[in-house]
């Protein structure tokens, strides 16, 4: 049986991958830079909505971005102010 650590590794390990591989490239970069520098620091609330948002359109996720759009669910715009000021060392 799989223990509590092996288990958030894992979980913290596809978020990563989810996080850089969407599809389109600006999000890839924001939401890959966000999970580099924060996946390991969030609590598991934070990861279950970072979870959550991960499963929206990526067309979505880039409107609200750029703030032309805002999403119906407001628990993602803690999220989205963060993920404004990500940069990635690319």
């Amino acid at each position: 049986m799989e223990t509590t650590a092996a288990a958030m590794k894992d979980r913290l390990n596809r978020l990563r991958y989810r996080s850089w591989h969407r599809g389109c490239k600006e999000t890839d970069l924001i939401l890959g830079g966000y999970a580099d520098q924060y996946l390991d620091r969030l609590t598991p609330e934070q990861l279950t909505l970072f979870e959550a948002f991960l499963e929206e359109e990526d067309a979505d996720i880039w409107h609200w971005l750029t703030e032309k759009s805002q999403p119906e669910k407001t628990e993602y715009l803690p999220l989205l102010g963060v993920l404004r000021t990500v940069r990635c060392a690319g």
